[in-house]
């Protein structure tokens, strides 16, 4: 009784005061909405709130939406933070073609069009004509305008910076989609996201003939844990045989393609970025299980191709969102004493938008702004990695340990048997179905897969001194399995000491926790090219190398370092039937159970590489 109480009362406060700010929102601003004509013809739905005061003018600030510019009432307000509506900006959101209230047919990361003629369209040029649009038919504009979103809105305001049109002077991608088969949320490194797409899909997915300002119906019923859900599920042909029936078209589409071919890579949003003229900040969160990949990736893209341009980059201790979600001050069982998103907000992208969109304040935004786990602190780089750091090996050994030279063990390997019928599940949380995945996976104490005999462990000794790790880890492996395919998931994990008294959520104390501090998956059938896969030849010594997306954490003194090995994720990535095929078209009878060596010899050195800070 007292639980609900509290609970009332929460959301009692909560209601108040989103009710306050809406209030004092909706005196201070108006709205307006238009169908917005393209270069095509198709209209947008588009929808302009702007300040009441015209005694100044003011910058556009864009989001472009395949999520809904709802409420689209009359006299229903969206809500915006406050941060941003207190500064006063001419706030617009649309739907981008194809979604909800907007005409034309929606395509899934439509590929961008370089040198368009005519009536070619795309998302950059959806949205040149939006501001163009904007500019000459909104009151009491200042001629300038940005654009910002999260996940899908971050790939659209990443789009924004293809032959972005002039006005357009502040875009900040962020949690943006960039690779849907290297990196981000529907693949990584070629292995498919199983519990996340098919959940996202199976919503957002169904054909919408006409406008509406209402939300797709899912088309299956998502019931119980997500474990056994997707193992009842069996092969991935299954979905379309038995629950899709064929009726997401892009989930028809992309189970065509079963590499890196020319379909993905038209997705990619990375090959291009050639010339970004408007200031830019990408932003994103350590613990993003969606787009962290594509946030790193976009910033040292356009870093990469564009020395000229202002271009910085944000991460923090968040999940996918995160910054916009909440106060960023947990995440899982970590405490990180402050409250990170605000910090962002008020430092960060309030001062860009502020800057290049209101000439207030100046452009002294330091390259990086990243937050250190471990150690719980804000750091400013000049540059992303940063220059005082350097490659450290970190070489596996036959007794489970790690050490920092060559192995010189009479134990060639470590083996363990790899079984699709019963794969390691990625989470040891309830993961109900609908929830597409445990976001807290990213940080979630390892002890339930150390215990495995599918899942081994390598061990450094307890640190004698904090080492703090900026940029990605590389990973070289040198394996071997019984079968003609394997995937290889590699996880770095932060070893609590064991006099540890402290304790976490579910009451158990913080000794000997097993922190996740960045894992990453390998098909290696794609170990020389994701373009052309190649099997495994059975017990055959093969080099599997890749990397680990970035971090910055500090392992502190009395931790250990630890290093696990396993090769299924299960339901968050699906299962590897161990035999060389396209998996999208896998037999039941093609799953088969192997077994996988990991051998750590002098001729056969698998090891992990650290870039470590020189502090």
């Amino acid at each position: 009784m007292v639980t609900k109480l509290r609970y009332s009362i929460i959301i009692f406060l909560f209601c108040v005061s989103i009710y306050s700010q809406s209030k004092s929102f909706k005196e201070s601003y108006s709205k307006q909405d238009f169908m917005i004509e393209m270069r095509d013809g198709t209209k947008l739905y588009t929808v302009v709130y702007a300040p009441n005061d015209n005694s100044e003018t003011y910058p556009f600030l864009i989001t472009r939406t395949p999520y809904s510019s709802g409420p689209y009432e009359k006299g229903k307000f969206r809500n915006f933070p406050e941060y941003l509506t207190n500064e006063k900006f001419i706030f617009v959101y649309q739907d981008v073609r194809g979604k909800y209230m907007s005409e034309g047919n929606f395509i899934d990361m439509r590929p961008y069009i370089p040198n368009k003629t005519g009536k070619e369209i795309d998302e950059a040029s959806d949205t040149y004509d939006t501001i163009e649009w904007l500019i000459n038919n909104i009151a009491n504009n200042n001629g300038k305008a940005g654009i910002y979103g999260i996940s899908y809105p971050g790939f659209y305001s990443a789009m924004a910076l293809n032959e972005s049109h002039p006005a357009l002077k502040a875009v900040s991608p962020q949690a943006p989609i960039a690779d849907w088969f290297i990196g981000d949320d529907m693949h990584h490194n070629g292995a498919f996201t199983l519990s996340l797409s098919y959940v996202f899909f199976s919503s957002f997915g169904v054909n919408r003939p006409e406008p509406t300002p209402s939300r797709n119906t899912r088309i299956v019923e998502l019931t119980g844990d997500s474990y056994n859900y997707f193992l009842n599920i069996g092969s991935l042909k299954n979905v379309n045989d038995k629950y899709f029936f064929n009726s997401i078209s892009f989930w028809n589409d992309f189970t065509k393609h079963g590499c890196y071919d020319e379909y993905w890579q038209s997705l990619n949003t990375l090959n291009h970025f050639n010339y970004v003229a408007p200031a830019v900040m990408t932003v994103g969160g350590w613990y993003d299980g969606e787009d962290l990949y594509g946030a790193l990736n976009t910033y040292k893209t356009i870093e990469k191709k564009n020395p000229q341009t202002n271009n910085i980059l944000v991460m923090g201790p968040w999940s996918h969102g995160g910054w916009a979600r909440g106060d960023g001050s947990t995440f899982g069982d970590d405490k990180f004493n402050s409250n990170t998103s605000e910090y962002y907000q008020n430092n960060l992208e309030l001062k860009f938008f502020q800057y290049y969109l209101k000439e207030k304040g100046d452009s002294n935004f330091p390259e990086a702004s990243i937050f250190e786990t471990g150690t719980n602190k804000w750091n400013n780089f000049s540059e992303w990695p940063p220059k005082n750091s350097e490659l450290v090996d970190y070489y596996l050994c036959g007794n489970g340990k790690i050490i920092d030279s060559k192995a010189k063990s009479s134990i060639n390997f470590t083996e363990y048997i790899s079984d699709p019928q019963k794969p390691v599940p990625y989470t040891a949380k309830f993961h109900r179905t609908g929830t597409m995945y445990n976001k807290t996976y990213m940080n979630e104490d390892q002890r339930f897969a150390s215990s495995r005999p599918d899942v081994i462990s390598f061990e450094s000794v307890k640190l004698t001194e904090q080492i703090t790790l900026a940029g990605s880890i590389e990973v070289e492996l040198y394996v071997s399995t019984s079968g003609t395919d394997s995937d290889w998931i590699v996880k770095v994990i932060d070893v609590y000491p064991d006099s540890l008294t402290e304790v976490y959520s579910e009451g158990t104390t913080m000794a000997n926790y097993q922190m996740l501090v960045r894992a990453e998956i390998m098909r290696g059938k794609f170990r020389n090219s994701f373009e052309k896969p190649e099997p495994f030849t059975p017990n055959e010594v093969t080099k599997v190398k890749f990397s680990l997306n970035d971090v910055n954490h500090t392992f502190l003194k009395g931790h250990k370092i630890m290093v696990q090995i396993q090769s299924s994720w299960f339901p968050l990535f699906d299962r590897n039937p161990q035999t060389f095929c396209n998996i999208y078209n896998a037999e039941e009878k093609d799953f088969q159970k192997a077994t996988q060596r990991v051998y750590h010899t002098s001729e056969y050195p698998s090891k992990v590489v650290f870039r470590v800070l020189d502090k």
